[in-house]
């Protein structure tokens, strides 16, 4: 398997939890998932686990964009602050900004939004650039 040169790899994964890229770049990225009942908890809202994959998609898109060349980038820890639930049939938006780019590691911040503008959740993340070999 080849890295991606010019963009943002697709992931089979995300592409099956519905999550798709708004934004690209360098400063932030911006990715967006609807919350579907395939999606949701038993108490009929978005799941932990379905946010925390937008979550780790936009951070490793932003991540991405942001490897020297040759390199890719893997997650090395995440930690997540969960506000309020996103209910059914609403959409959650994801911005990813760095708060630190190394040679090494990136620190990321995300946060998550519903439709009405609240805050959902904020995370920090961390990512690792490794040489592709």
């Amino acid at each position: 398997m080849e890295p991606a040169t010019r963009g943002p790899a697709s992931s089979s994964f995300s592409d099956h939890l519905g999550v798709h890229d708004v934004e690209v770049g360098t400063d932030r990225a911006v990715t967006r998932m609807a919350v579907t009942e395939a999606l949701a908890n038993r108490n009929g809202v978005l799941h932990g686990g379905a946010l925390m994959s937008l979550v780790d998609h936009c951070a490793g898109t932003l991540a991405f964009a942001l490897c020297p060349p040759r390199f890719t980038n893997v997650t090395l820890e995440a930690k997540t602050n969960f506000f309020r639930k996103a209910r059914l049939d609403d959409t959650v938006t994801a911005v990813a900004t760095p708060l630190h780019v190394g040679r090494t590691t990136l620190v990321v911040q995300v946060v998550t939004t519903r439709g009405d503008g609240k805050e959902v959740s904020a995370t920090t993340q961390t990512q690792l650039f490794l040489e592709w070999s």
